[in-house]
């Protein structure tokens, strides 16, 4: 009898993790993803307090916001095209050796401008290894449990966001600002260094099929690479960047909506329970919805997203008192409904032996172009907030309506479905 449970056990376990997408090298990314990110919050977001204790002024944390905007966009070629040239394991090595050494600059020392140098080598580690780690799931998990690897991923990263900025928090709380932020950079670096270790030993050696050439080499011109970029590709790019207009006009101004603008303004402690609120809604939806879109083709995943992203800022607007905005925050935490289904779908669109490359190029030209959105939110503001959350949900409009017209789709081809008790 124990014998036969013994036997049901792996099996039962089996069944899990091929639904989940999980095999050994996607284990060590998410490992990964969980250890690094969670240094990264604890420290990372406390760093505009670190650099005021520091004696850095407003222009300082003006500039390390810019500058963590900035080179999110420009990494993420340079990313994807060293793990197109090296494989993604080596890459992954890099990547996570450039953090730590960002990591060990900040600790050794305690001035604003090494903190400036230092946040130049961690602050955009998730955009830089990004490219790499969805090139790996795409590579090792077959093609009707991609999005679900993907969502995995998604879903995962939500951990360190969670929890990296309450331990934190703990760590400012026992040893003030100044120390308190600097033992948060030290445990950063010891997390980091254990992933490094478990990336290594579970993550397969890829060199030789990632050297396989996008034409003759892994491109490096970026303007080279735009011209493989097919047109259902360069699509869903436009769309996409209308789409983050929508998001961004208003981005930095919800939280001043929320507790100052609306008839019966919330509190800090519940705005960080909205916060909550649109993350647990994100972390419900994941699964489910990667399991159906691997099943059928991608395209009304992403449009729903879409659709969702759009409506955020016209609920927000009507949003006036806590109750509201609690409907408003789910609405919010919707967007994440197809978001690694797009994620995915930009993947399918890629070609197949420069994908790490071309994924990154797309999120270079989108992050560089949305950038301007904030920018184009603040003067919105200055005439009315109104008139920001119009135009944003304009955009969205704009977007949805471009994507549900022109936008294409890939569909699964029938030596690749799912079985039904799959």
């Amino acid at each position: 009898m124990a014998r036969r449970k013994d036997t049901a056990s792996p099996t039962r376990t089996a069944r899990i993790s091929g639904f989940l997408g999980l095999q050994r090298s996607t284990v060590g990314v998410l490992a990964m993803v969980v250890l690094v990110g969670m240094g990264e919050r604890m420290a990372e977001r406390f760093l505009p307090i670190y650099l005021m204790a520091l004696g850095g002024g407003a222009v300082v944390i003006g500039l390390l916001q810019a500058m963590d905007n900035l080179l999110s966009a420009l990494y993420s070629f340079p990313g994807g095209y060293l793990s197109d040239r090296i494989g993604t394991k080596r890459a992954l090595l890099v990547f996570n050796l450039v953090s730590m050494a960002g990591f060990t600059l900040v600790i050794l020392v305690p001035a604003w401008q090494a903190v400036l140098a230092g946040a130049v080598l961690f602050i955009s580690w998730s955009a830089i290894s990004l490219p790499a780690t969805l090139s790996l799931i795409y590579r090792v998990l077959p093609q009707h449990k991609r999005t679900m690897g993907v969502s995995m991923h998604s879903l995962v990263r939500r951990i360190p966001m969670a929890l990296g900025p309450v331990i934190g928090g703990v760590f400012i709380g026992l040893w003030g600002e100044r120390e308190g932020v600097r033992l948060a950079f030290v445990a950063a670096l010891l997390m980091a260094a254990v992933a490094l270790m478990l990336q290594q030993r579970l993550i397969e050696d890829d060199r030789g099929k990632a050297a396989e050439p996008c034409g003759l080499a892994p491109e490096k011109n970026p303007l080279k690479l735009l011209r493989l970029m097919n047109p259902a590709m360069k699509g869903l790019l436009l769309t996409d960047i209308l789409i983050r207009f929508c998001e961004q006009i208003p981005y930095a101004f919800v939280v001043v909506w929320c507790m100052k603008v609306i008839a019966n303004p919330v509190s800090a402690v519940e705005f960080g329970l909205l916060t909550s609120i649109e993350m647990a809604t994100a972390v419900l939806v994941y699964i489910p919805v990667a399991y159906l879109a691997d099943r059928s083709t991608k395209k009304p995943f992403v449009l729903i997203t879409f659709v969702f992203f759009t409506l955020f800022p016209l609920a927000l607007l009507h949003a006036q008192s806590m109750q509201w905005l609690v409907a408003a925050f789910v609405l919010r935490g919707l967007k994440e409904f197809g978001e690694p289904t797009r994620k995915a779908l930009i993947m399918d669109l890629c070609p197949q032996n420069c994908r790490a490359g071309m994924f990154g190029l797309y999120y270079l030209i989108r992050d560089t172009v949305v950038a301007f959105a904030a920018l184009g939110g603040a003067f919105l503001w200055q005439i009315s907030p109104r008139t920001n959350l119009l135009t944003a949900f304009a955009f969205g409009v704009l977007g949805t309506l471009v994507f549900a017209v022109f936008g294409s789709d890939m569909p699964i081809p029938p030596g690749d479905r799912p079985a039904d008790n799959d």
